[in-house]
């Protein structure tokens, strides 16, 4: 029999690692003195160990280890725990490898540019919310303040307090010049009754959205959608429905330096 050090050496696992085996119950010593508290282990416990390893190297948890080293468990159950660990470590490497795009990307970008960029994108997701809402064909992207006007008002006459969420939802699959569909929302709490016009509903979340913020007037807002266009196309996401515009800081007017805008495309990974 080998002292722990010595079986230690051996095995190439450090003598903290084979203590915690032992608490585990995964490699018990095949002796512990009584009244020294040395444990023994035999060279014939180098396989279990190895396994122990093995398993440990295709990223299972100690306990899921614990698991496979029944010698009653049958094999179908063993494969459906590979399974499982190989469908694990695909999404890793397929995350893992959408990270290496967006940096590739970004340093493409760095250097055509010889700077950073404007704009930071990031992947989020968006809570559901109860809002009001009126969605209209409006003449032009900035008619959308007099829904919010309207929505204001409709707020006053039903004792209801807007929330902090205010957001615009533009329904057209791509730009329009007029006869734009738009949607104006506002967050609110409580019991608020709607009507043929006005609805109250709860706004969908989203599991996947690629936002940016925009600071600055709605006039050069076309920056940062070309920005986050492309930035999708280039990521390998594809747009799956309407984008939002949740207006941080806003108001009525359109040329005000001091506005900040999220702009919001909901995606998948195509």
């Amino acid at each position: 029999m080998l002292k722990i050090g010595d079986f230690s050496k051996l095995s190439q696992v450090s003598i903290k690692a084979l203590r915690l085996y032992d608490q585990m119950g995964l490699l018990k010593p095949l002796q512990v003195d009584d009244f020294t508290g040395y444990r023994y282990y035999s060279a014939e416990q180098l396989p279990r160990l190895n396994r122990i390893l093995a398993f440990k190297d295709l990223g299972f948890s100690l306990e899921q280890i614990a698991q496979l080293l029944d010698e009653n468990l049958p094999p179908s159950q063993i494969r459906g725990m590979l399974r499982l660990k190989q469908a694990e470590i695909q999404q890793l490497v397929e995350a893992e490898q959408a990270r290496l795009t967006r940096v590739e990307a970004r340093l493409k970008q760095i250097e055509q540019e010889n700077s950073m960029p404007n704009y930071e994108v990031v992947i989020k997701k968006a809570e559901p919310v109860q809002v009001v809402s009126i969605r209209e064909i409006l003449p032009d992207y900035a008619d959308i303040s007099r829904l919010y006007d309207e929505l204001h008002e409709y707020l006053q006459q039903q004792q209801a307090h807007p929330g902090n969420y205010y957001a615009g939802i533009w329904h057209d699959p791509g730009y329009k010049d007029a006869d734009v569909d738009g949607e104006a929302v506002i967050s609110v709490a409580g019991l608020v009754k709607g009507n043929e016009r006005i609805k109250v509903y709860e706004l969908p979340g989203l599991e996947a959205i690629a936002c940016l913020i925009h600071h600055g007037s709605y006039a050069t807002i076309s920056q940062a959608y070309a920005t986050l266009v492309s930035w999708i196309e280039t990521n390998g996401y594809k747009i799956t429905g309407p984008n939002r515009e949740v207006y941080i800081v806003g108001g009525n007017e359109q040329n005000d330096d001091s506005y900040v805008t999220e702009v919001q495309f909901p995606v998948i990974q195509a």
